[in-house]
């Protein structure tokens, strides 16, 4: 049997290909995938060779999925042929193989398939969202509103903070953010944005910040604006580093926090107060879209085959402004 998918085949191009689908061992589940969706940050900096990313060619992304189960090994217990199901470290592809622990059964049926694509990378905003241990009342703010950004904001006006600021460089990005939730929305580049930011606090600074697009001069402006005790979450993959922070004045002397929130530092089998396990944190995210306090359908920017996967590539390569939510369709491929 063939499948078909997305590689990248060397720096900046990607192809769709057939390729031989293994059998499926007595632990694992096969999975015909519904929707894919693209996750522009590591996608983009695997795909041009970034520092901390494999670059190592070819190679296959895409661990944000949903699809429905056609096969389960005989070891597995939970997950049987008909559910719907999430699929974390999967490949953009219509069939992925995997390990029953990296498969959430999907138990809300007013949720659609392809609102659930997108919960997986909406559980690496929660994470983030979590280590701040933000209490009723406190600020808070995201720097980048890209998909884990824009979750992240959500989950942090149902938190009870207040205010709540997005950061974003593109203007259609900070309408939404204040569309989904934030009170205030500031273009990091204007050279009065920190002044904005400690007037929308009365002078405080933040409490809390969700650092999310790993860039070295939004940290920094994190640190400009944290409070005194401030936390900061650091979500978002640091590409390159710079030393321009003066840790004494910005962190050690005002007692701000650094937390590391990569999605691998989660515990593995048991949730506790902040830190929930993947797969609590993915049922709870499908809860609160069957509930309407999160909201999906206004991030999905474009639903487009697979067969477009190389002008879909070569656009997120060289468009700054790459559509949000892009997802691949692979129920017709």
């Amino acid at each position: 049997m063939k499948r078909k998918q997305i590689f990248f085949t060397q720096i900046g191009k990607a192809e769709l290909l057939e390729v031989d689908l293994p059998e499926i061992q007595n632990d694992e589940i096969l999975t015909k995938m519904e929707y894919t969706v693209v996750s522009a940050g590591t996608e983009r900096a695997c795909l041009i060779g970034m520092n901390n990313t494999p670059q190592k060619f070819p190679m296959s992304l895409g661990y944000c999925g949903a699809g429905c189960v056609v096969k389960a090994g005989r070891n597995v217990q939970n997950i049987k042929n008909g559910d719907r199901v999430l699929v974390y470290h999967g490949y953009h592809t219509d069939y992925n193989i995997s390990k029953e622990d990296e498969i959430t059964k999907i138990e809300n049926d007013e949720v659609s398939s392809l609102e659930s694509a997108f919960v997986i990378i909406a559980s690496m905003g929660l994470g983030g969202v979590r280590k701040l241990e933000i209490e009723l009342g406190e600020s808070a703010m995201i720097m980048g509103q890209g998909l884990l950004g824009i979750f992240a904001t959500q989950f942090l006006r149902l938190s009870g903070a207040n205010p709540v600021i997005a950061a974003d460089l593109n203007k259609d990005r900070r309408d939404l953010a204040i569309e989904l939730g934030a009170d205030y929305a500031f273009d990091p580049s204007d050279k009065f944005f920190v002044q904005r930011v400690m007037e929308a606090t009365k002078g405080k600074g933040i409490n809390g910040c969700v650092e999310v697009t790993g860039v070295s001069a939004a940290m920094y402006q994190a640190l400009q604006c944290a409070s005194r005790m401030g936390r900061i979450s650091l979500l978002g993959c640091t590409r390159v580093s710079d030393c321009s922070v003066d840790y004494y004045q910005q962190v050690h002397r005002p007692g701000v926090k650094l937390i590391g929130a990569h999605n691998f530092v989660r515990p593995k089998f048991e949730s506790y107060p902040h830190h929930w396990t993947h797969h609590d944190d993915c049922r709870a995210i499908l809860d609160m879209i069957s509930t309407k306090r999160i909201r999906v359908q206004p991030i999905i920017s474009r639903i487009v085959t697979p067969n477009e996967a190389p002008r879909i590539y070569n656009e997120l390569v060289y468009n700054k402004n790459f559509p949000l939510g892009t997802v691949f369709d692979w129920r017709n491929i």
